[in-house]
């Protein structure tokens, strides 16, 4: 629990994820509609990612995978997601836990969040982190979202 006595930035982090899995849930069940896409980017170190070695060794820290033209096997648990995607010919099955989220963009509609953990070493000893999510570009290749709404979480306990 917070300071406060109320998590509300826990609280809003698990109400954002629950909206991903249930955005994911239903393209399992209906596929992509329309020009929906994603781009989600990923911390690769979080526990509980699961993916080949290789991708491991070349994605050490982060990687962006794309949901659009071909993907299999999407499923989707309270915590994780697994999703199988091609990659060079080689289908790869990734077990990617909602707590190792980066970033979620869908371009076609230019909705965005972003999932920033940023600890000073004050902050490390007591776990607190400060969280920002807002959908703005922050100069990786995800495509900005055009003038989307920022929502900042300033600040809750892990």
């Amino acid at each position: 629990m917070s300071r406060s006595g109320l998590d509300y930035g826990g609280m809003m982090l698990r109400a954002l994820q629950g909206m991903i899995a249930e955005v994911l849930r239903k393209v399992a069940a209906e596929g992509l509609p329309g020009e929906h896409h994603f781009f989600i980017t990923f911390d690769t170190r979080e526990d509980g990612v699961e993916m080949a070695d290789w991708l491991r060794q070349r994605y050490p820290e982060e990687m962006t995978i794309v949901v659009q033209n071909w993907f299999d096997n999407l499923t989707i648990q309270p915590d994780h997601f697994t999703i199988t995607l091609n990659f060079g010919n080689s289908p790869e099955p990734l077990k990617i836990p909602f707590d190792a989220l980066r970033t979620f963009v869908d371009p076609s509609v230019e909705f965005g969040l972003r999932f920033e953990t940023q600890e000073s070493e004050a902050e490390e000893d007591d776990d607190d982190a400060e969280y920002h999510l807002d959908a703005e570009d922050d100069g990786d290749d995800t495509p900005p979202s055009g003038g989307g709404e920022v929502v900042r979480l300033d600040r809750w306990r892990k």
